[in-house]
Formats: structure tokens, sequence, C-alpha cells
């Protein structure tokens, strides 16, 4: 459905049943799945914030089946020409969220509202992300992670944190995982896995390269979060030290069942 005032530029792919709310913009680059809703101002498909891009460049916005975007919210196409920025599907972007150039929002993530996600960000499958948080651009965040509201991300976060502040990881996102109905032992592996790297002085990298090696990835989401390390620009998020004087529990910060 296509409501009254709501603007199609020419170009667009729509898929089937979706519903283009008033005053709402999609714009020629953007390809939208089956069941894509898009309320009252949003702009899916708009040119990149890049002072040097060059408005013919032929570059897209892809938005998957079921994807919810909420009022005002923005989604930038890519600065690259035949690239895309992604939105995945079932993922909810609430009022006024703004998603830069050539980020990928995977599956089932949710932005809530006024989050700010800069270029070349990269949002896990199932992330939910706090109203307010600014992300800096080339940051990765892992899938299952829970990030706080007014939150400043410059750093990646791994798989199936919680992380609030700026860059503060307090632990395993353990409600998440319990939701997600994973077993028991894989919630105590994702434990042993995310004590070997936060709690032990080194190198992050090698630190989760020998958890690896040690045969701490059995399950495939202690795999993943292990592997997350291997990679990014960015640096990675930890957790703060605990302050002289302050008391600490066995488990650390945030492992408490």
């Amino acid at each position: 459905m296509i409501h009254p005032t709501a603007i199609i530029e020419p170009g667009a792919q729509l898929g089937a049943d979706c519903e283009i709310m008033a005053h709402a913009v999609i714009g020629r680059h953007a390809v939208l799945g089956d069941r894509v809703v898009v309320h009252p101002g949003a702009v899916v498909g708009g040119d990149p914030q890049f002072l040097k891009f060059d408005r013919r460049t032929p570059s897209f916005v892809k938005v998957g089946e079921g994807a919810v975007i909420r009022e005002n919210a923005t989604v930038n196409r890519s600065i690259y020409e035949g690239q895309t920025t992604e939105i995945g599907a079932r993922a909810f972007l609430m009022s006024n969220a703004h998603v830069g150039h050539d980020c990928v929002v995977q599956a089932d993530a949710v932005l809530a509202n006024n989050v700010m996600l800069a270029g070349h960000v990269s949002v896990g499958a199932g992330c939910f992300v706090g109203g307010g948080a600014g992300v800096h651009q080339f940051v990765r965040i892992g899938e299952g992670v829970m990030v706080g509201g007014l939150a400043r991300i410059t750093r990646d976060l791994a798989p199936f944190t919680i992380v609030a502040e700026r860059d503060e990881v307090s632990g395993l996102n353990l409600v998440g995982l319990k939701r997600r109905g994973l077993p028991r032992e894989t919630i105590r592996e994702l434990k042993e896995a995310y004590r070997a790297v936060y709690f032990r002085a080194g190198d992050i990298r090698r630190l989760a390269a020998e958890a690896l090696a040690a045969g701490l990835g059995a399950s495939a989401e202690a795999r993943r979060f292990l592997e997350f390390f291997a990679e990014g620009k960015r640096g990675f998020a930890r957790p703060v030290q605990p302050r002289a004087g302050d008391a600490t529990g066995t488990e650390g910060p945030g492992e408490s069942s």
C-alpha cells in the first residue's frame, strides 16, 4: 500500500505487500523486500553524507523482508559504485534512527530512537542498540549484543556482550542468551571464553587465538565469540577494571546468572 503524499522515485524496487506511509521517501536506488513497512517522514536510499560523493554514482540501499522503518528514520546509500547499505530481514529501526552509508544491519536487529550509525558500521543479528547511542565509523557490533542508551561506541563489541557508556563491557548478555533458547552448556562455554579473553593480561587477539587453540570454541556461539577478535580496525571494547578496594565476585562483572 502506498499512502497519499509518499514519494517513490523512478527506479526504486518494492517487494510484495510493502506499506509506504505519508511523506516517506523511497529513493531511486532503494530495493525493498516483501512486507517492508516505512513510516511517515522516513527516507530510504538518500544520498550519503560524504562531502566528496558524486551523486551520479549508482549505489544502493537494500532492505530485507519484514523490516520496519519508523518515523523520520534515514538510511543512506553506499558511497561506492555498485555497493549497498543493507538492512536485514525483520530489522526494526525506531523513530529518528540514522544508518549511514555502507552500514550492514543484520536480521532481527533493533535500533532504538535516535541511534546514530556512522559509515561502514556492522550490526550483528539480534542486537539491540539503545536510544541515542552513537557508533563510530568502521565499528563492528557482534551478534546478540545489547548496547545501552546514550552509549558512545568507538571500538568493536564482541558478540553476546552488554556494553554501555563509552566502550564499557559489563558482561555477557545472559538474558538475551536464555531468550535464544541456548542450552546451559553453551552458556557455560561462552562464560569460559569471556574469561579467557577479558580476565587475563595480554594482547586480546592472541588471548582469543590461544583460547580457540585450547578447545574453548566447542559450541558454535563460543567459537564465533572467539573468532570475532581475529578481525577489525577499531580495537576492542573491554570491561572496566575494578578500582582499588572494590569488591569483586568470582565470575567478574556481568557474569552472574
